[in-house]
């Protein structure tokens, strides 16, 4: 899977990087490099399945959709 992260630099020094695409998925790093990896880790974080159900208030439905 391929998505698009834009870099900026950060007024406190190193970067800042988010995903456009995924709402909140944002990270840094001292350097370019860093703050790749940072967001790597982000991302899989962000899309990793919640196997939890007691995240979810009680009487809440489930459902799976294609897209």
């Amino acid at each position: 899977m391929n998505l698009k992260v834009i870099m900026e630099p950060s007024e406190e020094g190193g970067f800042t990087v988010f995903v456009p695409s995924l709402p909140g998925c944002i990270s840094e790093g001292d350097t370019k490099e860093e703050a790749l990896q940072n967001i790597r880790e982000a991302i899989e974080l962000y899309l990793e399945p919640v196997d939890d159900d007691t995240a979810y208030a009680s009487g809440s439905e489930f459902f799976e959709i294609a897209v």
